[in-house]
C-alpha cells in the first residue's frame, strides 16, 4: 500500500490520530480466536518486556550529560544523528538487552529504544529552562526585578517568547527544593523525580517483521497484524505468534487516507489503539485573509466569537453581534470536583505524617483507599477538560465555516496570571483549559482549511473597538455608576459612545487588530503554530470597527387617523362552547387552566394525620377523598393538630368550676 497522498492544487497532507479498540484477534498459527481479555493479555507481555528494557535505558542515560549529547544532533564522528530516537541511540551505541534467558526480536528492542529516546528528548526543554533559572537565580525568588526578567529570559532558550507563568512555575519548584534541602539543586534530574516509562507499544518504530495494516475491501474496517508472546517470558521464536486483529475505524477517518501503524496500550482491561492517518486537507495561509473569526476568553462565559470583514477600502466592519459559548455548569462542575481532590489530598498528606514509617500502622489501608479515590477524582477531571475542549473547539470552528472565514484570531493568554480578583476567582481563572482548547480547535479548522492565529492580548478589553478610546466598565447598564467589569461605556459620546457587553467589544478588538497585522503572522518553528507576535502601532490605529448605521426595514410614517380603541374591556366570557364529558368518572374541564387529570392523590393526602378535616358524605356521588384520607379539602393544606395535644393543662380563668376538682391530675414523674 502506496504511503504517499495524492494532493491537488491547494491541498497539503495532513497526519492526524484516531482511537480504537481491539476487540478481538485470531492466532495464525493455531485458529485459535482471541477474546478481549486474553489479547489483552498477551499485548501485557509484550508492554512489559518493552517498559522493562525502556526503564534500563533511561537509567543508564538519563543525565544532563547525555541528553545534550542526543539533543545536540551529531555523534561523536560529527555524523547528523537520524531523526527516529532508535536509530539515534543506535548510532550512539546506547544498546540494551532483554533480560537472560528471554528471547525477542530485534523489533521489540526497538519500540524499547524509541520509548527511551522520545523520553530523553523531551527532557531537554526541561533541562535547559531549570539550568537558566539557577544561573539566574533572583535574590527574592517571589518577586523578580526588571533585570532579573532580562536576565532570565536571555539565559532559557527561546525565553524572550516564553510566558512568564513557566518561569515562575519552575522558580517556584526550585524554591521548594531549597527550602527542603537547604541548597540549590544541580540540574532537572535531580530536582525532578525518575520519569515514569509509558506503557505502550510504538508499533511505529517496526516493520513488516513485526506489524502491519491493511485495509480489506469492507470499507470502515482495517486488519492489524502483529506477533504477540504466547507467555511472559518467551524463551524461543517458537513462543512468538502472529495474531490478525480485525479495527473498526472512527467514522472521522476518510475513506481514501493512509493509514499507520498504531500505538497499542492497555487501559482499563482493553487494548486500545491511536491509529495515525495521513489524508489531504486545504491549504492555510497567513495573510490575504479578509473574514476573520475573533475568539475573546471569559470564565462563565468561556469563548465570546464574532466575524469581521475587511473591506477593499481598508475599513472593517463587524458582521452580526456575535455569538457566545457558556459552560457554567461544566465550570461548576470542575470546580467541586477541584475542592473534592484538595480535600482528598490534604486528607492523604495527614495520613502520610501519621504513618511515617511504621509499616504496621493502622491508617495504611485508609491511605491506600484515599490514594485510589484521589486516582479516580484526577481522571474524572480529566476526562472533563477533555470534554469542554471538544465541545468549545468544536462550536468555534463552526462559527467560522458558517460566516465564511479563513481564519480564526485567538488573544495569547498562555502569560495570563490570575491575581487580585480573590482567592475563588484567580484559582477559577488558574484551572481554565485554553491550551487544550487551542490544540484542539487547531486540530479542526485544519480539516476544512481555516488558519489558526495567536494576537497579543494587550488592551483588548480595554479600548474601544470602534475609536481605540479607554473604556469605563461597569457592572451592568442600568447601572452606570457602579464600577465593575461586565459593562463597557465608552466616554466619547459625541463622536462614538459606543457600549456594550465587555466580551463583546474584545471580540471586535481581537478580530480587528489580526486583520490589520496580517503582515506580521509568523509561523513558530518548534510547534509550527501561526502567531503574530507584536503589536505594530501604524496597523493597530487602524485595527477599528467601522460603526453601522441602523436603518428600519419598514416604512412606519403615519398614512391616516388612529384607530379608535374602546376604553371598556373586553367581557370574560367563553367564546368556544365547553368539550364534551368524559366517560370516565370525572367530570368535565372547567373554563381555564385547572387541570382535571389527576390519577392519583398527592403526596400529601396519604400521610398520616390524627384528625379528619372533613367528614365522609355517606350520600351522594360526591366524596371528597383528599379530605377524608387528611390532606384538607384544599389537596396541599393540613389538618391542625387537636387541642389537647398542644395546649398544656393550665387552671382555667373562669371561677364557676375549679380545674383542681374537675380534671384529673397529671401522675408526678417518678
Amino acid at each position: 500500500m502506496s504511503r504517499k497522498v495524492p494532493l491537488a492544487d491547494g491541498e497539503t497532507s495532513r497526519t492526524a490520530c484516531a482511537p480504537a479498540l481491539l476487540r478481538t484477534g485470531v492466532d495464525e498459527k493455531s485458529g485459535e480466536v482471541l477474546t478481549g481479555a486474553v489479547l489483552a493479555q498477551r499485548v501485557g507481555w509484550c508492554v512489559d518486556l518493552v517498559s522493562g528494557m525502556a526503564g534500563v535505558l533511561l537509567a543508564e542515560h538519563g543525565n544532563a550529560a547525555d541528553v545534550d549529547v542526543l539533543a545536540s544532533g551529531q555523534d561523536a564522528g560529527g555524523r547528523k544523528l537520524p531523526p527516529n530516537a532508535w536509530m539515534a541511540l543506535r548510532r550512539l551505541g546506547w544498546a540494551v538487552a532483554p533480560p537472560e534467558g528471554v528471547k525477542v526480536n530485534d523489533r521489540i528492542v526497538r519500540m524499547a529504544q524509541e520509548t527511551a529516546g522520545r523520553t530523553l528528548r523531551s527532557a531537554k526543554w526541561r533541562a535547559d529552562l531549570t539550568v537558566g533559572v539557577l544561573k539566574t537565580w533572583p535574590v527574592d525568588p517571589a518577586r523578580r526585578t526588571p533585570r532579573e526578567w532580562d536576565a532570565v529570559r536571555e539565559a532559557v532558550p527561546g525565553g524572550r517568547f516564553l510566558p512568564s507563568s513557566v518561569i515562575k512555575s519552575r522558580t517556584r519548584q526550585v524554591a521548594a527544593f531549597v527550602r527542603k534541602h537547604r541548597r540549590l539543586p544541580a540540574d532537572v534530574f535531580e530536582l525532578e523525580p525518575s520519569p515514569r516509562i509509558a506503557r505502550m507499544l510504538l508499533l511505529s518504530a517496526c516493520d513488516g517483521q513485526q506489524a502491519s495494516i491493511e485495509r480489506p475491501g469492507e470499507p470502515g474496517r482495517t486488519l492489524l497484524r502483529l506477533q504477540l508472546p504466547t507467555r511472559p517470558d518467551p524463551a524461543s521464536y517458537k513462543d512468538w505468534t502472529w495474531v490478525a486483529c480485525p479495527i473498526t475505524l472512527a467514522p472521522t477517518v476518510p475513506a481514501d487516507a493512509v493509514l499507520h501503524l498504531p500505538t497499542l496500550r492497555i487501559h482499563q482491561g482493553s487494548v486500545r489503539a491511536d491509529l495515525a492517518y495521513t489524508h489531504a486537507v486545504p491549504k492555510t495561509s497567513r495573510s490575504g485573509h479578509t473574514v476573520a473569526l475573533g475568539v475573546d476568553w471569559g470564565l462563565n462565559t468561556l469563548l465570546s466569537a464574532g466575524a469581521a470583514r475587511l473591506d477593499d477600502d481598508g475599513r472593517i466592519t463587524g458582521l452580526g453581534s456575535g455569538a457566545q459559548f457558556r459552560a457554567a455548569g461544566v465550570v461548576a462542575k470542575q470546580h467541586r470536583l477541584r475542592r473534592l481532590s484538595e480535600y482528598l489530598h490534604a486528607k492523604a498528606d495527614r495520613y502520610r505524617r501519621l504513618i511515617a514509617e511504621n509499616e504496621q500502622h493502622p491508617l495504611i489501608a485508609n491511605h491506600s483507599v484515599l490514594t485510589d479515590e484521589i486516582r479516580h477524582v484526577g481522571e474524572r477531571r480529566s476526562n472533563l477538560n477533555d470534554a469542554l475542549a471538544r465541545a468549545a473547539a468544536r462550536w468555534a470552528v463552526d462559527q467560522a465555516f458558517a460566516v465564511g472565514a479563513s481564519v480564526i484570531y485567538l488573544e495569547d493568554l498562555r502569560s495570563m496570571e490570575a491575581k487580585g480578583m480573590g482567592r475563588t476567582m484567580n484559582t477559577r481563572l488558574s484551572q481554565q483549559v485554553r491550551g487544550q482548547i487551542v490544540d484542539r480547535m487547531r486540530h479542526l479548522a485544519a480539516e476544512v482549511g481555516i488558519a489558526v492565529v495567536i494576537v497579543p492580548a494587550h488592551n483588548t478589553s480595554k479600548h474601544c473597538p470602534q475609536c481605540l478610546t479607554p473604556l469605563r466598565h461597569r457592572k451592568a447598564p442600568d447601572r452606570p455608576t457602579a464600577t465593575g467589569w461586565t459593562w463597557a461605556i465608552c466616554p466619547d459620546r459625541s463622536g462614538c459612545g459606543w457600549q456594550g457587553d465587555r466580551d463583546q467589544g474584545a471580540w471586535r478588538r481581537i478580530a480587528a487588530r489580526g486583520l490589520t497585522h496580517q503582515a506580521t503572522t509568523v509561523t513558530d518553528r518548534a510547534s509550527g503554530a501561526m502567531v503574530i507576535r507584536s503589536v505594530v502601532k501604524e496597523a493597530e490605529s487602524k485595527a477599528v470597527i467601522t460603526a453601522t448605521t441602523k436603518t428600519s426595514r419598514n416604512d412606519r410614517s403615519k398614512t391616516g387617523p388612529t384607530r379608535h380603541r374602546s376604553t371598556r374591556p373586553a367581557p370574560r366570557r367563553r367564546r368556544a362552547p365547553s368539550p364534551g364529558g368524559p366517560t370516565g368518572p370525572a367530570g368535565k374541564r372547567p373554563e381555564g387552566h385547572a387541570p382535571t387529570g389527576r390519577n392519583r392523590l398527592p403526596r400529601a393526602a396519604h400521610r398520616h394525620q390524627d384528625v379528619t378535616t372533613t367528614s365522609t358524605p355517606t350520600t351522594g356521588r360526591h366524596r371528597p377523598r383528599g379530605a377524608a384520607l387528611g390532606a384538607g379539602f384544599h389537596l396541599h393544606a393540613h389538618a391542625s393538630p387537636p387541642r389537647w395535644e398542644t395546649i398544656p393543662e393550665t387552671p382555667s380563668d373562669s371561677r364557676s368550676l375549679s380545674c383542681s376538682e374537675t380534671l384529673p391530675q397529671p401522675a408526678e414523674a417518678s
